[in-house]
């Protein structure tokens, strides 16, 4: 999920160590039948960023039309390249790659529904008309795109695995041991890319 430029060591939004997931992620991704990659795609304008609203700086909380919204720096705007995928990603065997969050009044974390909780992205129908029934998630950041989309995967009936070495989070106080917390109790397995590959 989201391993693109900005997310990355010296991008706007770095999540930290955030490349180490590059190399697990495309290690299991030549052991999976299929492959789905998704892609923050904000405009310019978007209402997560912590520019769009005067006395706000990032990582500060606002209440929004949808709730509680944490404000970003300005991150993965579309065509820029801090959107791009990572350099080193190997794309080629993707069947997909979904972008989210570009409604420019509502942010996007789960790769099944907009931060409303309503505005649905098209993954669950894909997913299924494909068969699939299990997911492996890997990328970034564990606390948020991870985390909002096992939740929702499992509210959609999948099972769903968390690949513990091939995700990074940002970790605002202590939002990753939270996700973790969260997504056992949801009934989403964690593991280690090694016994995938073994």
């Amino acid at each position: 999920m989201d391993v693109q430029s900005d997310f990355l060591p010296g991008g706007a939004l770095a999540v930290p160590d955030g490349d180490a997931v590059i190399g697990p992620i495309n290690r299991l991704a030549r052991h999976a039948p299929h492959v789905v990659l998704t892609q923050d795609w904000h405009p310019a304008d978007h209402a997560s960023f912590a520019s769009r609203h005067r006395g706000r700086a990032p990582f500060e909380t606002i209440r929004m039309s949808y709730g509680e919204q944490v404000l970003w720096p300005d991150h993965c705007v579309q065509g820029s390249p801090g959107a791009d995928l990572a350099p080193g990603l190997e794309v080629a065997r993707a069947d997909l790659i979904l972008r989210k969050g570009t409604h420019p009044g509502v942010d996007s974390y789960s790769a099944f529904l907009e931060a409303d909780g309503t505005t649905r992205t098209g993954l669950a129908g894909y997913l299924r008309e494909r068969g699939l029934t299990r997911l492996v998630l890997t990328g970034l950041a564990t606390d948020f795109c991870i985390l909002w989309t096992a939740l929702d995967a499992r509210k959609e009936g999948f099972a769903v695995t968390v690949v513990e070495d091939a995700v990074r989070g940002i970790d605002v106080a202590g939002s990753v041991e939270h996700a973790w917390a969260a997504m056992r109790e949801a009934g989403v397995e964690r593991i280690d890319s090694r016994s995938i590959e073994a």
